[in-house]
């Protein structure tokens, strides 16, 4: 079972060896809590599976969205503990690049390094950078995205540019010749590969103790009290 609630996309997939054979999501809400139970139970329905059957869940673990990783997360964990199965942890940028690159190969056989990028707040961005293969060429980091940042990477090659904080930076992006983007939808049956590979290799988290990979630390806003300051 495949969980995916880093942004306000709320998507549960179930997979059988390599192909997805049930899913459910929902996009353009924060009704993450409401919705994540039940569609888990639609997708168990659409498989004809039921709970104990399961051999395995996988979530995506950031970054992204607190509250929406903290309930994927602890629905994970409930799930797996209760089922007796491992959690593997997905990140939600691999998960996001490899929808896109499994759109872009649909239309283009051209090798390109591919970006994607999380809304963060105003131009700002988490990222990280995969080959067309989808080694991992950087860490994870939050980048403020102005004319200059990606500037000398388009000037060496082609880039696909995807993910949910793509199309605010898609203006000074375009002025590169080199600036390609893909609209991929975040969903939850793009972190089959990366949970496949995780599966066979035994790359299984500890259910008690993990947690989600937030990049920044959460800050609450300060409450407003009218009358008071």
């Amino acid at each position: 079972m495949y969980i995916e609630t880093a942004t306000d996309v709320c998507s549960v997939a179930l997979s059988k060896g390599d192909q997805i054979v049930g899913l459910k999501e929902e996009a353009g809400g924060n009704n993450h809590a409401k919705n994540l139970l039940p569609f888990v139970d639609e997708v168990l329905k659409q498989a004809e599976v039921i709970m104990s059957e399961i051999n395995g869940v996988a979530v995506s673990i950031g970054p992204g969205s607190y509250t929406g990783l903290r309930i994927g997360v602890s629905t994970a964990k409930g799930i797996a503990y209760t089922a007796g199965v491992p959690v593997i942890a997905v990140s939600t940028l691999e998960s996001i690049a490899q929808g896109a690159r499994q759109l872009w190969i649909q239309s283009s056989a051209e090798n390109v390094q591919i970006v994607p990028m999380i809304d963060a707040r105003r131009m700002e961005v988490f990222t990280t950078r995969f080959d067309f293969n989808m080694q991992p060429l950087e860490e994870i980091s939050s980048k403020i995205v102005d004319e200059s940042t990606f500037a000398e990477l388009l000037s060496e090659q082609k880039v696909l540019f995807c993910g949910n904080g793509m199309p605010k930076c898609c203006e000074l992006l375009s002025a590169f010749p080199n600036a390609c983007f893909v609209e991929a939808p975040i969903s939850a049956q793009n972190m089959l590969p990366a949970a496949l590979r995780k599966w066979q290799n035994q790359e299984f988290e500890n259910v008690a103790y993990f947690e989600p990979f937030y990049l920044k630390e959460y800050v609450a806003a300060k409450p407003v009290v009218k009358g008071l300051r």
